[in-house]
């Protein structure tokens, strides 16, 4: 696949269809971008995991932290890395080992292993790299056009209510 650009069905397809979520590199520390799109996806009804093996025991937003992500008790939709490209190959390798297999590996901003997405995509992984899951659901639902912000997307379509806080959920195409 090629990832330097996604269509908006592939990203709103992935969103609309996980609905458990681990985030490898989740901070405890409320400044930190990790902590507010664990905040964001949980107040969006996803059953989000954080993954923090210096933090594992505690909570995150009432959510118990983990260690790896083979500690997640429950099957992982999505693993979404929080952390730099070079990290990437042996979170990828441990998704990899998991079973069932999730169906989602996603890179946040700035985050691209092209090899490890390869990897993934081999086993039947879908792949995203280079973005943030906060910033596409609100492109995609229209939240983010309550800033002003341009999001590309103009649907007539009444937006479909999730689960959540202030949810509308992602227009599907």
């Amino acid at each position: 696949m090629h990832h330097d650009a996604y269509e908006n069905s592939y990203i709103s397809g992935i969103l609309n269809s996980v609905k458990t979520i681990a985030i490898v590199g989740a901070s405890a520390n409320d400044v930190r971008p990790s902590f507010f799109v664990t905040k964001y996806l949980v107040d969006k009804g996803y059953d989000v995991y954080p993954i923090n093996p210096g933090h594992a025991g505690k909570e995150i937003l009432g959510r118990m932290t983990y260690a790896k992500l083979s500690d997640v008790p429950v099957p992982i939709d999505m693993v979404d890395i929080f952390r730099a490209s070079s990290a990437v190959p042996p979170i990828v390798d441990e998704a990899l080992a998991l079973s069932p297999l999730p169906k989602v590996i996603w890179m946040q901003l700035t985050v691209r292993h092209d090899e490890a997405a390869t990897r993934a995509e081999a086993h039947g992984i879908k792949v995203v790299m280079n973005r943030c899951p906060k910033i596409e659901y609100g492109r995609l639902s229209g939240e983010i056009g309550w800033n002003g912000v341009n999001s590309g997307t103009i649907s007539s379509k009444k937006p479909i209510l999730r689960q959540g806080f202030q949810s509308f959920g992602i227009r599907q195409k």
